[in-house]
């Protein structure tokens, strides 16, 4: 049971193929077995109560009547996020004993569409870097290589799908949050244009760089997941108006004769050979769908200036958690601080001459190709790696540039399994679609996960 995909398992409660006790107890047993050597989920109800909430849900089948997309499906969240009466912690020491009084949106559309919020899945302090650890917490393993760090900083979330623990799962994406970890544990993950999961958290809301999106096993499980969480709220200024139905669409796609501008480095970045002997395998892929593959790629020019410093900007807003911060966190919130109102307009502005950029290419192209992380999967005791293909990192938010350079576009972008290096251990592939179609990237993404059965591969833990 735990090895079936959200939207196998949803289709299966709604129509009495089997109950939603039965998916309950399923990924009950495999959380037990599983999660005291991953770590991915770190707050989970009682067995009893999660029993509960399956029970109600097949009681509410039983009456009649419509039923959300994800009804019955066992859920854990993202620790950034706010469970009403679940304790969410941040993966801060600061905020280790709190428990809200409310839910964040996502999440109360998520509990709107059926789905059974069972726990809290694992984040660095504050979200900050893709390598899952906490003061709190501790460590997140690779369910793939329990030796190598899951990423992140959605990388409880990763591990938690990729080990059979949870069928779905939320995630966030500043700088690669989402795509990170799907690439390290051989999975899916979408990076949604701003607004397209909205938020009405405090903040600042006209920042398109933060975002919402899911992580899954299929490619359908993430329009599953859009279905239940999209669409627009008047309390989130860049949230979209399309209605979440528009995921319910189909996504079959003949791939033939499409342009995909492919890029083995994204404007000179640092890769690790491992992963690029298997990305060249995954180009061959598309050129044998039919795809017309091309080297190219838009002008990164000014992309890490503008990504860092707008990064710097929003940590500003956590100087109350300076004092206790771990060093490199602490360091981002002292660069906001110190940041002139100079340095702000001039990001401000490369972050437009991005978007303009990538646009204009992508009316040449139906997609950029490109690697989704920079060296393969890394030993989960490096808080980051200090070199990546010979190449000294000077900080832990540089060694993930082939994402964050992406971030800056504010186009969305996702992360499909590439394939395997020698040692066993998942590339994944980014893929780069035109602004606010994300529907047709997922189309592709369909394609191609299709073409190479990856996900079908399970992780043993």
């Amino acid at each position: 049971m735990w090895g079936r995909t959200a939207t196998e398992l949803a289709a299966g409660i709604r129509d009495g193929a089997f109950s939603a006790r039965e998916v309950m107890e399923a990924h009950l047993e495999r959380i037990a077995a599983v999660n005291p050597r991953v770590n991915a989920i770190v707050t989970l109800l009682e067995p009893k109560q999660a029993l509960a909430l399956a029970d109600a849900a097949d009681r509410a089948r039983a009456r009649g009547g419509p039923l959300g997309v994800l009804h019955g499906l066992p859920l854990a969240v993202k620790d950034l996020e706010d469970t009403a009466g679940m304790r969410t912690t941040y993966g801060s020491p600061q905020f280790a004993g709190h428990v809200p009084e409310r839910d964040s949106l996502m999440v109360s559309r998520l509990r709107a569409a059926g789905g059974l919020i069972v726990g809290k899945t694992n984040t660095p302090e504050l979200g900050a870097g893709s390598q899952t650890f906490n003061p709190v917490f501790g460590a997140t393993r690779n369910p793939w290589d329990l030796s190598r760090t899951a990423g992140g900083s959605s990388g409880g979330a990763g591990a938690a799908v990729a080990a059979g623990m949870l069928p779905l799962a939320d995630g966030s994406d500043l700088g690669g949050s989402i795509r990170n970890p799907s690439a390290f544990n051989n999975l899916v993950g979408l990076r949604p244009c701003a607004g397209r999961v909205p938020s009405i958290e405090p903040g600042d809301a006209w920042n398109p760089l933060p975002v919402l999106g899911p992580i899954g096993r299929s490619v359908e499980d993430l329009a599953l997941f859009l279905q239940a969480a999209a669409g627009p709220h008047p309390g989130d200024p860049l949230s979209l108006p399309d209605p979440p139905e528009t995921f319910a669409a189909g996504l079959e796609l003949d791939p033939r004769g499409l342009r995909i501008a492919w890029s083995r480095n994204l404007g000179g970045l640092p890769i690790e050979p491992a992963n690029t002997e298997v990305l060249e395998r995954a180009r061959a892929t598309f050129e044998a769908l039919g795809c017309v593959v091309e080297d190219a790629e838009p002008d990164f020019d000014g992309a890490d200036e503008a990504f860092e410093t707008l990064r710097a900007l929003g940590y500003a807003g956590s100087s109350d958690v300076l004092d206790t911060a771990k060093p490199d966190l602490a360091d981002n919130i002292r660069v906001g601080l110190a940041l002139t109102g100079p340095q702000v307009a001039r990001a401000l502005g490369l972050r437009t001459e991005l978007f303009r950029r990538m646009a204009a290419f992508l009316e040449r192209y139906d997609a950029l190709a490109a690697p989704a992380t920079q060296a393969p999967p890394f030993p989960v005791e490096v808080e980051w790696p200090r070199s990546v293909a010979g190449v000294e990192m000077g900080s832990y938010i540089e060694w993930f540039r082939v994402c964050s350079r992406v971030t800056v576009t504010t186009h969305p972008a996702m992360s499909v399994p590439a394939g395997f290096t020698a040692d066993g251990l998942p590339v994944g592939l980014q893929l780069v679609g035109r602004h606010r179609d994300e529907l047709g990237l997922l189309r592709l993404a369909r394609a191609f996960t299709q073409a190479t059965g990856l996900l079908e591969r399970r992780a043993l833990a």
